[in-house]
């Protein structure tokens, strides 16, 4: 008996150790003004994720610890913080009735309006995985942070955002998702001009063997800095069209995009697409500087290393900027200006082959 004593209590004493550890490790791990903020609620595997994000309040920290949680999570509260562990928290679907996230077929959904958008909500350290739409999708939020998250092998997007400005979406994995790895837009079921996102920031993401690594459609006001991506049909798309005001006056820079060469075909709204590394549609005075772009290849209409085309509704790029980048090994061109665009500037760059010729 008194053997088992001391085993019961080894064992006590050692899952304690890994849990002050595991809090130890998150608490270094969060900003430095969230330990004085809110409360912070622990959730375990088999609990309920919801329930727990139901229960708390602006300003509080749902945190969950290491293991799978089967169900979407759908967030409506402002100031509120979702975290797991990093990798080994996993987020994958549930029966799909648990709540109006499910119901649409995404992971996490950070859900406000346009009128009324939620407020800093910060979403990071965790997986979401498996299902039938987007990982995380955002609607109607201001101020949404997306932090050091995995999010993979969903069917359309990995991280996704409409409706919303001043986001912040850093440091993630977006791997192997249908569609892209990080889509923005204005909406992503209805036209409309392209409002300006006070400054959202796409940096720092890991983006690999989706349709497209970044995808910004219809906005202004934004920069993509600093991402790797590979693996993908295209790098890059900024859409655009006739819509008032116009895509553009935004940033794409010190990206590194190579090798994006898997093979994409045709939806109703676009060609096919394969080897594309950085492509503007349809923008006005969008910046593409000091990125570097290699080994793109592909026979698609948005094959090479930054490529202007027209948009899907004929509407060529306007007063482009296209300075300081490093290109080699694209094919057909490292630099390719495929459209009648009016203003469009190429300077600086270095490269060996262009469409036409003259502009490396």
């Amino acid at each position: 008996m008194p053997t088992r004593r001391v085993h019961l209590l080894a064992a006590a004493t050692a899952a304690a150790t890994a849990l002050t550890t595991v809090l130890a490790t998150l608490t270094a791990a969060a900003p430095a003004h969230a330990a004085a903020e809110g409360t912070l609620h622990l959730v375990q595997p088999g609990e309920s994720v919801q329930q727990v994000v139901d229960a708390a309040r602006p300003g509080d920290t749902v945190q969950l610890m290491p293991g799978t949680y089967a169900g979407s999570v759908r967030i409506t509260t402002p100031g509120l913080t979702l975290r797991g562990a990093g990798p080994t928290t996993v987020i994958t679907p549930g029966t799909g009735t648990e709540n109006a996230c499910a119901a649409a077929g995404h992971g996490v959904c950070v859900d406000g309006t346009e009128q009324a958008p939620l407020a800093g909500v910060t979403v990071e350290a965790l997986a979401v995985t498996g299902f039938r739409k987007n990982g995380i999708d955002a609607s109607g939020t201001t101020g949404l942070t997306v932090r050091s998250t995995y999010v993979h092998d969903n069917a359309q997007q990995g991280i996704s955002q409409e409706m919303s400005t001043r986001a912040t979406i850093i440091d993630n994995r977006s791997v192997d998702n249908g569609q892209s790895g990080v889509f923005l837009a204005n909406y992503a079921y209805r036209e409309g001009g392209a409002p300006d996102t006070g400054g959202t920031v796409v940096e720092g993401n890991d983006l690999r063997g989706n349709r497209v690594g970044v995808t910004v459609r219809r906005l202004r006001g934004l920069a993509v800095q600093d991402n790797k991506m590979s693996g993908n049909c295209a790098g890059v798309f900024v859409v655009g069209d006739e819509g008032v005001p116009r895509a553009g006056d935004l940033d794409v820079r010190r990206n590194r995009v190579v090798a994006n060469n898997k093979f994409c075909p045709a939806n109703p709204r676009l060609g096919a697409i394969q080897g594309a590394g950085i492509v503007l549609t349809g923008t006005e005075d969008t910046r593409v500087t000091d990125n570097e772009v290699h080994d793109n290849r592909g026979s698609s209409d948005f094959s090479g290393g930054i490529v202007l085309f027209k948009s899907a509704v004929g509407v060529p790029n306007t007063r482009a900027t296209v300075t300081g980048n490093h290109l080699s090994g694209n094919a057909p061109a490292d630099l390719a200006d495929r459209d009648s665009g009016a203003g469009n500037v190429f300077a600086r760059n270095t490269c060996s082959v262009s469409e036409p010729s003259g502009l490396c």
